[in-house]
């Protein structure tokens, strides 16, 4: 810095304390360092088979490629969405839209491991899921139930890959539902006297093994399983114990229950929840199945912006829309629309992600591949990593010794406050 350059921010702090009002500058440098602090955790809404762009988040009213498909007006002023967002459209100020996302696989599991990465398929590296990297790199706290989640899982679920399988997703599915496999079968009694049995089992069968036995990781899979059937924390998945009202907003249907549990689960210390919608896979009557998805995918999403924001914890949360690619701008003779990883969108809210309804990239309105400012894959996730905090460009390494860096992309700057 140049002898004489004015460093603003320590001036003033001195204006303040010289005149008496030292706990003001205090106050205020506190301020500013708290809306810099990064997120705690990711709501990951995965739209599983690829969500038409056209009918969601890039609506192209009165274009040929909308293909009959409307748009509405949101409370951002020259901002629309599809025809059925009523509600999300009422909260776009908290809401980004990113309309040139683009990626090279085509293919849906190819596809989801993709968007779940922010990587191609490599068969040389079992990269990590976003969440996976979220629970692996914020704190643990006393979080006793795994801190990675998937409610209403499709058959890609998000996993740990070279982080390691306790990373993997824990699947839970329609909230309404108990969690699976959390009761023993057992009165406690006879359960105890089994766990004290496996001990001496497990301690015959370490003897003379040395540390291949603690290599395997199953004494401390099995606490932690012990320590999840028993904590009061597992009643963040029990929607039931929200008020009727709360539940009202979010849909009477497993998806919303999914959101709302998703925030709940937030309260306890997890750090990632993946709540999946499937049925976007509109290879036919493309319009009529959207129409059906948005229907459930706006009250849950709205609500749940809603009411992290009310709780003040929106700042503390991404909430991150996406699929595993869009649809083709050619509605084809079976009203539906196929597969086009070229350019697609995704909302994304909370956690230091600017709203206001900011909308990066723009797609071709006549259905060319080409899009302006186009953002990979890879940049999407080094935005989100950004806004946890995390080290986008921190190197691994794999079981072989292979070294990859967490993102190859850049953080998008206009998505980030």
């Amino acid at each position: 810095m140049h002898p004489f350059a004015c460093n603003t921010h320590a001036t003033r702090r001195t204006f303040l304390a010289a005149g008496g009002l030292g706990w003001l500058g205090t106050a205020l440098a506190r301020s500013a360092e708290a809306e810099k602090a990064p997120a705690k955790s990711v709501i990951i809404l995965w739209m599983a088979g690829g969500p038409s762009q056209l009918e969601t988040f890039d609506p192209k009213p009165g274009t040929n490629i909308a293909g009959g498909s409307l748009a509405r007006d949101t409370s951002v002023k020259g901002v629309q969405l599809a025809a059925g967002f009523e509600q999300l459209a009422d909260q776009m100020e908290h809401v980004a839209l990113v309309r040139s996302v683009t990626s090279l696989e085509g293919d849906h599991e190819r596809g989801t491991y993709t968007l779940k990465t922010g990587n191609r398929p490599d068969p040389t590296v079992n990269f990590p899921s976003l969440g996976a990297v979220a629970c692996h790199d914020l704190p643990a706290g006393n979080t006793e139930i795994p801190r990675h989640v998937s409610i209403l899982p499709g058959q890609w679920p998000a996993r740990g890959g070279v982080l390691g399988a306790e990373y993997d997703a824990f699947k839970m599915y329609d909230p309404a539902d108990p969690v699976p496999d959390v009761k023993a079968n057992v009165p406690p009694e006879r359960f105890a006297d089994r766990l004290k049995d496996l001990d001496v089992v497990e301690g015959a069968f370490a003897q003379g093994r040395g540390g291949r036995v603690g290599n395997t990781g199953h004494r401390d899979t099995m606490e932690r399983a012990r320590r999840m059937m028993s904590s009061d924390q597992l009643k963040a998945f029990d929607v039931s114990k929200e008020p009727a009202a709360v539940r009202k907003e979010y849909g009477d249907t497993p998806f919303g229950r999914g959101c709302l549990a998703a925030r709940r689960l937030l309260d306890v210390g997890v750090r990632c929840v993946e709540v999946t919608l499937d049925g976007w896979d509109t290879h036919a009557k493309n319009h009529e199945l959207c129409a059906k998805n948005v229907a459930v995918l706006d009250p849950a999403f709205a609500a749940l912006v809603r009411d992290l924001k009310k709780r003040d914890t929106l700042k503390d949360t991404v909430v991150l829309c996406v699929g595993e690619f869009g649809r083709t701008p050619v509605v084809n003779p079976l009203g539906g629309r196929d597969h086009w990883p070229h350019n697609f969108a995704v909302a994304i809210a909370g956690g230091g992600v600017r709203g206001g309804g900011i909308v990066v990239g723009e797609s071709d309105p006549e259905g060319g591949k080409k899009s302006k400012d186009p953002v990979p894959v890879a940049d999407l996730h080094a935005t989100v990593l950004k806004a946890l905090g995390i080290n986008w460009e921190r190197t691994l390494r794999g079981p072989v010794g292979r070294t990859f860096r967490l993102s190859t992309g850049s953080p998008v700057a206009a998505l980030l406050g």
